[in-house]
């Protein structure tokens, strides 16, 4: 399993281990011997069921033994994540591609995912010790680090990549990933929802700017290319809908870490066993109508595997790997593919995916699924063959062969059952089950098209392994109780198999006895009836079964230097000893879910008649076009104590609509606006929270927006934290100069409309600024500050704090800072020594 990585001194990197690459003089690197790479049933196991040609063969072991190239993803839904990707092309690649190594071969630089849309992924396959080694390299590490931190950057895995890609996610769905954490997938799904929006609301926002008094600048191309009919029913703003759902409550949490860098109203995250997701209800307009439940458009079920198929960056794999840790997850897998079928829409997808090459993991769950959902004529595989048209993968399996915990290879059910009848006492081998193996013959599901899922091997286009199906929902149905016997031949095969079983055991009996065994014992008939009508007769929930988080795991936080320990394959003790009789069917004890964190705060919406609400409005200038009724806090009292969200009209029906029913929400909205100390009663104490600023700041009236074109002013103001304003200071601020000054104090918009002619300044932004009695402050935590500074100007200087300035020249009884300006400092954390998924997200206290 690979270990958790942190960046700073005394850490190796690297998910491959096969390489020392040590650097004792470059912050302290480590020499690690190399890992060995061989494991004979692993190879002997996948040989055997891939059965690929000779050559093609060797090069899929040997892409498995070499590390995987770095990759990272532009953030899809916003138009300033483009002009990021025009800096890497423009200021980076250009000083990399210089860069020779000591045979004069030209280092390769990154370059786009071939497969990708709109070249928004990219890769590079630069070994470290090159990486540590030229300077362009270091300062390309340091941009990377730096977007990745404020979100227009996201690092992740080429593969991993695939799933949302062929969901068909559009603006205006509703969406649920099972499975969720650490949240690169549904980082995907999020920018998909939102695509298009901000033109959108700016093309409805110009039909009423004259009438609202707003200053909206030149129109841009792309608010005349806006489709408002992609999202239309409020207002071009985004209407669709993410669920992010994860059994584990500390990596729910994490989750919310990694999404909240999105800044989106338009997320959930829940801490729910995925096979037992619940339903929830939404409000009814009709009194007397039956409760209405959600139903999504779209599903991702990137399900907990062994994962296998990350051996490139988890080189523990090697050494660990064994069958038993896929059989184990089989059941389980099954059910949350079940669960998401039902709880889809009809015509909507579910797209199922892990990162092992097993069939017990990928189709025999795919047909399993399909089997219990009643057939092909409920669910169908879609072929998905001329979607991502340059992704080179291979077809889903139709034949494959099963190996125990014990290696031993199996071709068909009807082989276990002879063995464990013949050989074995009626014993299964541990955890082999029917539904493992390919469909039979005569069955309703032997002629599924299995072919139509795919399949990603290394040595294709040098990646992870990965497996994906896209499954559509024909009609409503009522999912088979898994327990029950699948057919009457398989009813008849259990009860011939079980009676031959008993006359076994009755014959032994009989022999070692001198007793009549009639007289103690039941016939085998007796007992074989016996045993299938209780089975049959057993009632099992449906929705109601075993625990998908203590039986696999999902995929750890990349780190963002290597990405390292991408998947720990935890799985679970044996299961008891498992005979033939009553359903020749391996069951696994159905698990206790696992206990949940401590209770989270309630979500309560404000009325928009509240005090709080009409003074932010009356403050901001806000047009009456924006929302009121979307106002929420998280305290039992429900009135505003330090922070007020902002969430869709969809998520606060949800959130209200189930209170009390026992759904676990663990975070929904943005965080809209926090209390801040203001000097005087006149000023608002609420300002603009920077992540809540893209949403609100076009409605914000001129009174409180201040206009900035040049990029030097900019500068200035990233640059220095608290610039005086008072005397003739205002003046260095040229083109706002007179307007800071003049505006009164509390919190304002910056509207930045950068002048034509630089292309590295072309980014229109909404940025909060706090105006006190003597001086300005944008309110940015530092590594915003430090990630604009270089985005826009290349800059790596220093940013200056005049408040902590002066308290070093303090005696330590001296004054303390002004109320909003110790509020801010707060914010103003040094992050240098950090690892990516341990950085505060925007404005965190």
């Amino acid at each position: 399993m690979g270990k958790k990585g942190f960046r700073g001194k005394g850490r190796r990197g690297g998910g491959g281990g096969g390489r020392g690459n040590a650097q004792a003089s470059n912050g302290g690197w480590r020499d690690y011997a190399p890992f060995d790479k061989n494991s004979e049933k692993l190879e002997e196991y996948y040989n055997t069921l891939l059965q690929l040609p000779e050559e093609e063969k060797q090069q899929y072991w040997e892409f498995l033994r070499r590390e995987l190239p770095n990759s990272f993803r532009f953030t899809g839904s916003r138009g300033h994540a483009l002009s990021v990707k025009r800096l890497l092309q423009t200021r980076y690649i250009p000083e990399i591609t210089k860069i020779e190594h000591h045979d004069g071969r030209p280092v390769e630089a990154p370059k786009p995912v071939p497969w990708y849309p709109d070249e928004l992924a990219w890769w590079m396959t630069t070994p470290k010790n090159v990486v540590r080694k030229f300077p362009p390299f270091s300062a390309f590490q340091k941009f990377l680090v730096s977007e990745t931190t404020v979100g227009n950057i996201s690092r992740q895995e080429v593969v991993s990549m695939i799933p949302p890609c062929l969901m068909d996610l559009r603006p205006g769905m509703v969406v649920l990933d099972m499975c969720a954490a650490p949240g690169s997938k549904s980082a995907q799904l999020i920018e998909m929802i939102h695509h298009g929006e901000e033109a959108r609301v700016r093309k409805v926002l110009r039909k009423f700017a004259k009438d609202d008094g707003l200053n909206l600048g030149n129109e841009t191309q792309d608010e005349i290319d806006a489709d408002l009919e992609a999202d239309p029913s409020d207002h071009g703003r985004a209407t669709g809908l993410l669920i992010a759902n994860d059994s584990d409550y500390k990596r729910g949490h994490m989750l919310v870490h990694q999404l909240k860098r999105l800044s989106s109203p338009n997320i959930i995250v829940t801490n729910h066993d995925a096979t037992q997701f619940p339903s929830l209800k939404l409000p009814s307009t009709d009194s007397n109508a039956k409760p209405t439940y959600l139903k999504f458009d779209r599903i991702l079920a990137d399900v907990p595997c062994s994962g296998d198929g990350t051996l490139r960056k988890n080189a523990n794999l090697w050494k660990d790997w064994q069958p038993g840790n896929a059989l184990g997850l089989h059941n389980t897998q099954i059910r949350i593919l079940v669960r998401a079928l039902q709880l889809l829409k009809v015509g909507g997808r579910v797209v199922y995916s892990t990162c092992s090459m097993n069939p017990v993991e990928n189709e025999s769950v795919v047909a399993s699924a399909i089997e219990r959902c009643g057939g092909p004529s409920n669910v169908e595989i879609l072929d998905c063959s001329d979607q991502l048209p340059n992704l080179v993968r291979r077809p889903g399996l139709r034949k494959w062969k099963i190996m125990d915990k014990a290696y031993r290879m199996w071709d068909s059910w009807e082989e276990v059952e002879k063995f464990a009848r013949e050989e074995n006492g009626g014993v299964v081998p541990g955890r082999v089950s029917q539904s493992m193996f390919p469909k039979l013959e005569g069955t309703d599901c032997h002629d599924v098209p299995l072919e139509r899922c795919m399949r990603v091997y290394p040595h294709l286009q040098d990646t992870g392994g990965f497996f994906i199906t896209v499954l559509e929902k024909k009609t409503e149905f009522k999912a088979r109780n898994e327990n029950d016997p699948r057919t009457a031949t398989a009813i008849a095969n259990a009860a011939a198999t079980a009676a031959a079983i008993a006359n076994d055991r009755l014959k032994k009996e009989a022999n070692a006895s001198d007793d009549k065994p009639a007289e103690n014992t039941e016939t085998a008939e007796g007992a074989t009836t016996a045993a299938i009508e209780s089975a049959e007769s057993k009632p099992v929930d449906n929705d109601i079964v075993g625990d998908a988080s203590t039986k696999g795991s999902k995929r750890a936080l990349e780190d963002e230097t290597e990405q390292q320990a991408a998947k720990k394959a935890k799985t679970e003790p044996d299961s008891s000893i498992t005979t033939l009789a009553p359903l020749i069917q391996s069951t696994e004890a159905v698990s206790k879910p696992k206990k949940s964190g401590p209770p989270e705060e309630p979500f309560k919406y404000l009325d928009p008649s509240h005090p709080v609400i009409q003074n932010i409005k009356q403050f901001y200038n806000l047009s009456t076009r924006f929302p009121d009724n979307r106002y929420m806090v998280r305290n039992e009292v429900g009135e505003p104590a330090k922070a007020i969200y902002y969430t869709t009209a969809l998520i606060r029906d949800i959130l209200t609509e189930n209170e009390g029913r026992g759904v676990r929400f663990v975070h929904g909205g943005v965080r809209m606006y926090m209390k801040q100390d203001a000097p005087s009663a006149e000023v608002c104490r609420w300002r603009i929270q920077s992540e809540g600023m893209p949403i609100v700041q076009g409605y914000v009236g001129e009174p409180r927006v201040i206009h900035l074109h040049k990029k030097e002013t900019l500068r200035k103001l990233l640059i220095e934290m608290f610039p005086r304003i008072s005397g003739e200071d205002w003046k260095k601020y040229d083109e706002i100069g007179e307007r800071v000054r003049d505006v009164s104090m509390g919190c304002c918009v910056l509207r930045i409309e950068p002048e034509a002619g630089d292309p590295e300044f072309t980014e229109r932004m909404a940025l909060p600024l706090w105006k006190s009695i003597h001086s300005l402050n944008l309110m940015l935590p530092k590594e915003d500050r430090a990630a604009m500074l270089l985005r826009i100007f290349n800059d790596t200087t220093p940013l200056v704090n005049n408040t902590l300035n002066k308290q070093k020249n303090q005696n330590s009884g001296g004054q303390k800072p002004a109320p909003e300006q110790e509020s801010a400092t707060q914010e103003e954390q040094p992050t240098e020594n950090m690892a990516v998924e341990d950085l505060p997200s925007p404005d965190d206290a």
